[in-house]
């Protein structure tokens, strides 16, 4: 009769997931991003190279922006092709309004002249760009950025 009770035992199957191998899985894929993350720098920037005009203009209004020190625009006139009859004019700006303001009577007295700003890499993007969209606002068609 033992051998009876023995033989009419049933086994249980267990109606549960076993979830530690996704917890591995999901360790090592967790492990995976936390040293991948740090090798992506989203801050780098590639700026593509610019290269030199194809017509640069004999006659333009320069303004030389910095970061730290009041504005300058001037007028430069390279007169004819051996560089002789240079004329030159220069004012400064302690702001942006006031450095546009002269850019417009700049504009007013020579409509044709165009405008190349330089300005220094510590500068803010914004002032910048400020100053070309006000530029081009004013119906200057030829705004450009000196490069190196």
């Amino acid at each position: 009769m033992a051998s009876s009770l023995r033989g009419e035992r049933k086994r249980k199957f267990k109606a549960e997931i076993n979830v530690v191998p996704y917890i591995d899985v999901m360790l090592v894929l967790l492990v995976i991003f936390m040293v991948a993350s740090p090798m992506t720098n989203p801050s780098v920037i590639n700026l593509p190279t610019a290269g030199q005009s194809t017509q640069p203009p004999t006659d333009y209004i320069e303004i030389a922006l910095q970061p730290n020190a009041p504005s300058t625009i001037s007028i430069n006139s390279k007169g004819n092709a051996n560089g002789q009859n240079k004329q030159e004019s220069k004012e400064t700006a302690t702001n942006i309004t006031q450095l546009l303001k002269k850019l417009e009577e700049y504009h007013e007295a020579k409509p044709d002249l165009s405008v190349m700003v330089s300005a220094d890499k510590e500068m803010k993007y914004d002032d910048i760009i400020k100053v070309i969209s006000e530029a081009k606002k004013m119906g200057i068609n030829r705004v450009g950025l000196a490069t190196k």
